[in-house]
């Protein structure tokens, strides 16, 4: 008597699973890492006959405990159920429940890598996820610019909508917080490449053609590739970690609980403050650029200010001037969408955030330096 008594409470706290009439599962006992082994061999037991009846209904009115492991080995049979073509719902849960099966399967597990014996092979598999990956990141892009679309057109219908504060603000960290940073890059570069072309021109007498140089190089590639870098390191990192962390917080979720739509509230600002903010650094750096070249002209080439002005005006034709500010909307879209796709795919934790950041800011350096070469094929297409 006295070791049936001991051995009731153990098995009263075993997690047990039974399949009931009309595909109900009834779970009961202690759903947790302490039984980790006789749960997954409880729905072994049941997973081929719960999936035959098309609908099943997981029960939780008898789970006397639950924790993080439960939530994850059930949340994995609910998958492997609905893969088998089976519907599941959950029924008799707590919130505390509730809310664990919520966030785990929010989760995506990620399976260990096959161990592969070929070095070769492993570099195709790689290689090919990235092409995926890469066109997974095109589609999303395509979409979330139409969601963009689709806000801007809400707001032009209904100006009341626009949040003009939040644009001034984002200006204010865009652009105006930006000049100074930019302003000193800018002057350098363009002094160092002054410098550099002084003296490898000085061999063939021909000095004075650094003006030219420095002009077409800083106005047409330059000043805008330099300014979108900066911008995309600065601004489109602190858009997706902004995002992101409003996102690990559920802020954004709260947003569309209020009624309102985060695009409108978080995105549009920001993509029209880098749109608004982009084409002026462009042209602050583009003169930063210049007045460094112009010092180093002076200083090691002997050119004064109004000498190189004056063959500066003469060298660069105005089409020059443009080439640069007409690709600057382009990138700062380009750096926008990537920078808010980004943010909005942050998950729940500081590594998925810190993951995240970090690709925004490779992928807008990427696809800048891209957008140039391909605007410099075409511009050189149309003799431009």
């Amino acid at each position: 008597m006295s070791a049936h008594a001991r051995t009731d409470p153990v098995k009263k706290h075993e997690p047990r699973a039974a399949l009931a009439d009309e595909g109900r599962l009834v779970l009961e006992g202690a759903w947790i890492a302490q039984h980790a082994a006789a749960i997954t061999h409880t729905l072994d037991a049941v997973r081929s006959q719960a999936a035959g009846t098309g609908t099943v209904a997981i029960d939780f009115s008898d789970v006397t405990r639950f924790d993080t492991m439960g939530a994850l080995v059930l949340s994995q049979f609910r998958g492997d159920l609905e893969e088998l073509g089976a519907k599941v719902s959950i029924k008799g849960e707590s919130e505390e429940q509730a809310t664990l099966l919520r966030e785990v399967a929010r989760r995506k597990i990620e399976q260990p890598k096959a161990v592969h014996r070929s070095r070769f092979v492993d570099m195709l598999e790689d290689v090919g996820h990235t092409i995926v990956e890469s066109g997974q990141d095109l589609v999303k892009g395509v979409a979330f610019l139409g969601e963009v679309g689709a806000a801007l057109m809400r707001v032009i219908t209904h100006p009341k909508r626009f949040r003009g504060t939040a644009l001034v603000n984002q200006l204010e960290q865009i652009a105006f917080k930006g000049v100074p940073i930019i302003t000193l890059i800018s002057f350098l570069v363009g002094a160092i490449i002054a410098q550099q072309g002084i003296f490898q021109l000085q061999r063939f007498g021909a000095t004075s053609f650094v003006v030219d140089l420095v002009g077409i190089l800083v106005l047409r590639e330059l000043g805008v590739l330099l300014t979108a870098i900066m911008v995309a390191g600065r601004s489109g990192s602190a858009f997706t970690a902004e995002i992101g962390s409003m996102k690990m917080r559920e802020e954004i979720d709260a947003i569309r609980v209020m009624g309102l739509d985060p695009v409108e509230v978080l995105i549009l600002p920001r993509l029209l403050a880098l749109l608004i903010g982009l084409p002026i650094l462009t042209f602050i750096a583009s003169m930063a650029a210049l007045l460094g070249a112009m010092v180093v002209s002076w200083i090691y080439g002997g050119i004064t200010p109004d000498v190189f002005l004056d063959r500066l005006r003469e060298g660069i034709a105005l089409n020059t001037f443009f080439v640069g500010l007409i690709k600057a909307p382009f990138m700062a879209l380009m750096i926008g969408v990537i920078a808010c796709i980004e943010g909005m795919a942050v998950q729940g934790s500081a590594e998925s955030l810190g993951r995240r950041v970090t690709s925004s800011v490779v992928k807008a350096i990427f696809m800048v330096i891209v957008m140039d070469g391909l605007f410099a094929m075409f511009f050189a297409a149309i003799d431009y």
